[in-house]
């Protein structure tokens, strides 16, 4: 086995950013632009946008399942770090895009782990999610066995357990955050399939009542992007961290309906919800954040509250933005019927 000694991050280094035109992606590259890197900002704007990228980053047009294009940049760059972000991080969508959530989020990780090991990239940081735990009883431990109950979180553990593997065989460090529920600015509120604070705040700006599935008793911890996205960029300077894995985000779960007051009274209404038969998704989860906090000196600073009503302003400044069906479903048995009426919507304008 091949073995590399912990060399870590310096001012100039060269390092790639996949998803850097999305939400977490985005910011994790203005942190590390603001420590000194050199940054290649790659995104296919599938569900970002290029405003979003920091203007001192290179920005290159390009998907992660684009081999040729994926080698081109490695041989160009030498990129000393990899943080792969790119992901269409849909869970409950991804039980009828199987094929695509599997190409996107597994295929397309692995086409970068094979360029990495290549070229000797010294550290891969890598966003898993909270969803690889499945029904695991909270607070959720990374000592916990992966059992995902969805593609999503099923195509997360698998790069999981490569990146495992390809440290034992090829000697490549690496470092797995598992996030949940990140929510703030630069948030794609127009996605109607991920991201409930910005499904909420869209559809109050469009004087809508909130989607809610279930009984909105379902409760997860939500975690603003400021207590994230340092921590994400900072880990390739502390080696004790590399080749650990990592749950981050907030402590304290809320559940759906708390949350859709919490988002109500930011934005100046009353809270409006309308309950929608429940979908096949995991009632309960939430993190222990100790090891994060002993290794990486993670802290939960900001509450529900005040990171939401920054949002908020945000989101107002901004306006609503249009929701967009996906295009391409390949499973529509069980789909749930509010999606059902999406497509539909979205048929209807393209006929």
């Amino acid at each position: 086995m091949h073995t590399a000694s912990p060399a870590t991050g310096s001012a100039g280094d060269s390092i790639l950013v996949t998803g850097a035109a999305g939400f977490i992606g985005s910011h994790v590259v203005s942190e590390l632009l603001a420590r000194g890197h050199r940054v290649v900002a790659l995104d296919d704007l599938s569900g970002g946008f290029h405003s979003n990228v920091d203007e001192r980053a290179t920005f290159v047009e390009g998907s992660i399942l684009d081999v040729a294009l994926v080698d081109r940049l490695f041989d160009e760059h030498r990129f000393a770090y990899v943080f792969h972000l790119a992901a269409y991080a849909a869970e409950g969508l991804s039980h009828f895009i199987r094929r695509y959530n599997y190409q996107s989020n597994l295929i397309g990780s692995v086409n970068l782990i094979n360029a990495s090991v290549r070229h000797e990239v010294r550290c891969f940081v890598f966003t898993s999610s909270i969803a690889v735990y499945g029904h695991a009883r909270p607070p959720v431990l990374e000592e916990m066995a992966p059992s995902p109950e969805d593609p999503y979180g099923i195509a997360k553990a698998a790069v999981e357990q490569d990146l495992r593997v390809s440290r034992d065989l090829f000697g490549m460090r690496y470092v797995v955050f598992r996030p949940h529920n990140v929510y703030g600015e630069r948030q794609n509120i127009g996605d109607p399939y991920r991201n409930v604070v910005g499904i909420f705040m869209n559809k109050i700006l469009q004087g809508e009542p909130l989607p809610i599935f279930g009984d909105g008793k379902q409760s997860r911890a939500f975690s603003y992007i400021s207590d994230v996205a340092p921590v994400i960029a900072d880990s390739i300077h502390r080696p004790e961290a590399w080749d650990q894995i990592f749950n981050i985000g907030a402590d304290r779960p809320v559940t759906v309906n708390e949350l859709g007051e919490t988002v109500s009274r930011a934005m100046g209404v009353p809270f409006r919800p309308h309950y929608l038969p429940a979908r096949h998704e995991v009632l309960h989860t939430h993190a222990s954040h100790e090891k994060a906090r002993a290794l990486l000196g993670f802290e939960d600073r900001v509450g529900l509250e005040e990171g939401v009503g920054a949002m908020a302003a945000w989101v107002q400044q901004i306006g609503a933005r249009a929701s967009k069906a996906f295009g391409a479903l390949e499973i529509e048995k069980g789909l749930p019927p509010s999606w059902r009426d999406l497509l539909a919507a979205a048929d209807r304008r393209v006929g």
